[in-house]
């Protein structure tokens, strides 16, 4: 595993690094929601820790990084507890990979565990898929609601990073489809040789390496939701079997010659304009039209107005949350900066900047400079709005350099500020300010005490 995704997922999970497979489940929490498996070429085990992992774990998701040989190997495919593993990746993977798809994976465990939590909470339907106030994102429920209702197919378009993936999920959530399973696929992450058989199967001896049987995605989905993600990746040949299932609701897996008839709802998600794409000969036009019975379009972040500081709120309690205590809080210079980013890579790039603000940030306030974005104002720091944030600037340096001059002595501080030890004591509370000698951060981003 990357050590580049360690050190950037640090405030957000747990990386466990085991000596075999098989000691993984042991050493995992109980609590666990996400699960992400990195074999590499260790295939003595795998099997087994993917059972033994889904049985101790129930209600977590799971992402499995494989080489190509597992990724092909059947026994390995039929280990996989169906409806749990979320996402596969194939070596060989980079950094960026992998935390797309782990954003992605705890993402959605987060979404299913405030789901199952809201149905407990009201015994009634609610929306909390998604968070957002703006009109945009209302206009957006309203949609996502409408279409539920339907078993007709949805086509989700939007940025990149604008979320379609939980639309995707909300819609089968309130759908009449929530009973069976949500299987989500990107069609632009399997190489175009195996995405026949990944969505419609295949039969033993189809192909080399084809030992038994193994239904494909639109299967696993029976009496529930495909989510097709960036359908407009799908090969032209592929197009025309999605067509038949769409238009008959039957399949064929590769190699077979019995005629399957599953219902299954498909939801899909693109990024592209797909008239566009049918005009350049690169889409099928008449599954163009086929999916597109109903679209809900997702907003950019930067059309969400104060979406922005609420989605950064909600995510700095996610990853703030299992810290010592120290309350974490964005400045008004980190806020003015949320407003000001037009935000390229919508809510992906807002989870990353306030990740990186969460671990780069001092005595429990994140600054402009803590979110690491582009175009900032070097200088927004030093220009407070108002006299009660200049006034506590200028106590916070004076506190901070008391501390270091005098060697962390509080008392000696006390002095040379001018105030009792309870005064200062106080004014460190209440600015949430450590003592810099009792936690010193080491070279390898841990704590020295």
């Amino acid at each position: 595993m990357p050590l580049s995704f360690e050190r950037s997922h640090a405030e957000a999970c747990n990386v466990v690094r085991a000596a075999s497979l098989s000691e993984l489940p042991g050493r995992l929490r109980p609590d666990v929601s996400a699960v992400a498996v990195d074999a590499g070429n260790r295939r003595r085990g795998l099997v087994e820790v993917l059972q033994r992992t889904a049985a101790a774990f129930p209600a977590a998701k799971m992402l499995v990084v494989l080489d190509a040989e597992s990724f092909h190997d059947d026994r390995v495919a039929a280990a996989f507890p169906p409806g749990r593993v979320q996402s596969v990746l194939v070596h060989p993977i980079d950094s960026a990979e992998l935390t797309e798809a782990l954003d992605r994976l705890l993402l959605l465990a987060d979404f299913e565990g405030r789901a199952e939590q809201a149905r407990g909470e009201s015994g009634a339907e609610r929306e909390p898929y998604m968070v957002g106030e703006s009109r945009r994102m209302h206009e957006t429920f309203d949609c996502i609601r409408r279409v539920a209702r339907t078993d007709a197919p949805v086509l989700i378009t939007g940025e990149s990073g604008t979320g379609k993936e939980l639309a995707a999920r909300a819609i089968h959530e309130i759908s009449d489809f929530c009973g069976g399973p949500f299987v989500a696929i990107n069609c632009g992450g399997i190489p175009t040789d195996l995405i026949a058989s990944e969505l419609f199967g295949y039969e033993k001896g189809a192909f080399t390496g084809a030992t038994q049987r193994k239904p494909g995605r639109v299967e696993t989905a029976q009496d529930g939701t495909l989510f097709l993600d960036e359908i407009g990746d799908l090969p032209m040949p592929v197009q025309s079997h999605l067509l038949r299932f769409l238009q008959e609701g039957t399949l064929e897996r590769v190699g077979g010659v019995s005629t399957l008839h599953v219902r299954t709802r498909i939801v899909a998600g693109t990024n592209v304009d797909l008239k566009e794409a049918v005009r350049q000969d690169r889409f099928r036009e008449d599954l163009f039209y086929r999916l597109n019975v109903f679209q809900v379009e997702m907003p950019p972040l930067r059309e969400r107005g104060e979406d922005v500081v609420i989605l950064a709120n909600y995510f700095l309690r996610r990853f703030a949350g299992d810290g010592d205590g120290e309350r974490i809080e964005f400045s008004p210079s980190a806020v003015r900066m949320l407003k000001a980013h037009t935000w390229p890579g919508n809510v992906r790039e807002l989870i990353s900047a306030v990740r990186r603000g969460v671990v780069m940030c001092r005595h429990g306030r994140i600054t402009a400079r803590d979110l690491g974005l582009d175009g900032q104002d070097a200088h927004d720091e030093d220009t407070p709005s108002t006299l009660a944030e200049a006034r506590e600037r200028a106590e916070r340096a004076a506190i901070a350099k008391a501390l270091r001059r005098n060697r962390s002595r509080v008392g000696k501080a006390a002095e040379t500020l001018g105030v009792s030890r309870i005064t200062l004591y106080k004014l460190m509370k209440k600015y949430n300010m450590a003592n810099p000698g009792e936690h010193s951060c080491s070279p390898d981003g841990g704590h020295e005490v």
